[in-house]
């Protein structure tokens, strides 16, 4: 697994490692089962503080991605059933996402495009990011 950081973004270290992470499943890079570096390794060979590390793992497990097991590590877990509490969670992260679109001037068209692209280079692990 690799992770790319950058320092100069806007976006915080421990979101982007949690993207990553996310992106790297959806890809099909890291498995169900997968277990995770430590948090003390992992901010070691990124070169960053491990409450950073500790923070993004927190937010996948908190999201139903990952389980933290004492002693044992970030496991990635298997796919969850889709259920109303997630539903909604997405609801809510889609639709500001959408509204902002709309407001910068896409067309549905454009949103939908966009979507199905984003969708397609998950499927297709030679495309790289849209």
């Amino acid at each position: 697994m690799i992770i790319q950081i950058e320092p100069e973004s806007e976006i915080p270290i421990y979101q982007q490692i949690t993207n990553q992470i996310i992106e790297g499943i959806a890809r099909g890079s890291i498995q169900p089962g997968d277990s995770l570096p430590s948090v003390r390794t992992f901010a070691t060979d990124l070169g960053i503080n491990m409450h950073t590390v500790n923070k993004s793992y927190h937010q996948l497990e908190k999201k139903g991605i990952i389980r933290i097991m004492p002693k044992s590590g970030a496991v990635i877990s298997s796919p969850q059933d889709f259920n109303e509490s997630s539903f909604e969670r997405l609801k809510s992260d889609y639709k500001l996402l959408i509204a902002e679109s709309l407001v910068v001037g896409m067309s549905n068209e454009q949103i939908q495009e966009l979507v199905s692209s984003i969708i397609q280079s998950f499927k297709n692990p030679i495309n790289k990011e849209v």
